[in-house]
Order: structure tokens, then C-alpha cells, then sequence
């Protein structure tokens, strides 16, 4: 058991070492921590077998994406959904401490209300090298996520818009976008109650079999099935 383990921890650290420089590249792009950043980069690296395009709602810089599209690679699409106005207000459904997060303008945390232009985002995507297989929606999810329409089915779709109305917009018309197999990350299913309620509702009112996994200390994901 003790070679099993040591095993497993050498193999953890050959591949924190891969994706450690891809955090690198992109730390001034990113609020996501080190270690989250690689799980999730190792979590998205599973999914390379399944075809379609990459998206991903609420952008800010794109350090993110832009890290998925290293290890995802030029031959997708890749759209990013951001309002780059910052995000909507919190509501009652999202509970007091969104509420109370997004009243505290001082705080560390705030990063202006998670405002960035969409320069910063265009840059990392250089970066990462496919510019010409981006698009870039800007606007509130409301606006732009009901009108997105695509040829392919979604690989990958990670949503990381924090609250309640701006999860469901996007589960209620991306979800059933995704592939079979296919990779559904909430980045802010353990950080806000508005975003972990919105995920619960979806399932339930549409009877969904997905389970529900931690992939890091914030996000959880779903691999899903096939549609009722």
C-alpha cells in the first residue's frame, strides 16, 4: 500500500510539473488559485476524446480559458461569454454573503467587482495561440446565451458567473448543447449558494441522472449522459 501511494504522489508531482508553467503563462489573466488552476487543467485534459467546441461564461481576464485551450489545442472553437462590465447584482436567492462580498468594495477579493476589459481576455487567448478560432460575446448572459447557436456540440462548458440567474440562463440553454460524455464544470458550486441552488434546480426539473463531483476546492463538475 505505502509503494501504491508513493506511486501515486511521484505521478501527481510529474504532472503538477507539466501544467505548473501553463499557470505560469497566464497568472497575471487569472484570480484562480495555483493549485485549482491545474486540477481543473487536469480535470479538462480527460476530455480530449470528445468532440466539439470549448465554452466557457464569465471570462474576466481569460487566464482560464486560455490555460484550457493549451491543453485542449487549436483544432476547436472557443467561445467566451462576459458581460467585461463586471458581474449583475446579487439578489436574495444568492444569499447574504454574495450579497455582503459584493458590497465591500475594499476588499482583496473584489477585483472591481470582477470588471476586465476584453483586451485583457484577447491577450491571453494570443497567448495560447487561437485567435482565429475565438469568439468573443460580450454582453449579460440574458442578452447573449438564448441567442448562441452553434454547428457542433459542446466538449467542454464551464460556467463561472457566480449567481443564481446567471447559472440557470446557462445551464437552461447550454447544457442540453453538450455532448454525450461531455464536461460541465461550475466553478462557484462550493463559493455561492445562488450558483449551487441554480445547479440543483436544473437537474431537478428535468429529471437529470448526472452526479455531482468536487473537481476543485470551489468547482464541481458533471459528466454528461444521454438525454432522456
Amino acid at each position: 500500500m505505502m509503494i501504491e501511494t508513493a506511486k501515486k504522489y511521484l505521478k501527481e508531482i510529474q504532472t503538477d510539473k507539466f501544467y505548473t508553467p501553463i499557470h505560469k503563462k497566464y497568472l497575471q489573466f487569472t484570480m484562480v488559485k495555483r493549485r485549482d488552476y491545474i486540477d481543473c487543467l487536469k480535470l479538462v485534459s480527460r476530455f480530449k476524446h470528445i468532440n466539439g467546441s470549448i465554452i466557457e461564461c464569465g471570462v474576466w481576464r481569460g487566464g482560464m480559458i486560455a490555460g484550457i485551450a493549451d491543453v485542449m489545442g487549436n483544432a476547436r472553437n472557443y467561445y467566451l461569454f462576459d458581460s467585461f462590465e463586471g458581474l449583475p447584482d446579487a439578489k436574495e436567492i444568492d444569499g447574504q454573503t454574495a450579497i455582503a462580498w459584493q458590497a465591500d468594495k475594499t476588499s482583496a477579493g473584489y477585483y472591481d467587482n470582477c470588471k476586465a476589459e476584453m483586451e485583457w481576455a484577447q491577450k491571453a487567448i494570443g497567448l495560447a495561440g487561437v485567435t482565429n478560432k475565438t469568439s468573443f460575446i460580450k454582453g449579460w448572459f440574458d442578452d447573449t446565451v438564448p441567442q448562441f447557436k452553434a454547428d457542433e456540440p459542446i466538449a467542454v462548458l464551464r460556467l463561472d458567473g457566480d449567481w443564481y440567474d446567471s447559472t440557470m440562463v446557462c445551464l437552461d440553454h447550454l447544457f442540453p448543447k453538450v455532448a454525450e460524455g461531455g464536461l460541465i464544470i461550475l466553478d462557484d458550486y462550493y463559493a455561492w449558494d445562488g450558483c449551487s441552488k441554480a445547479l440543483h434546480d436544473y437537474l431537478s426539473k428535468h429529471k437529470r441522472p448526472e452526479r455531482i463531483v468536487q473537481a476543485y476546492s470551489s468547482g464541481c463538475y458533471l459528466i454528461k449522459k444521454h438525454d432522456p
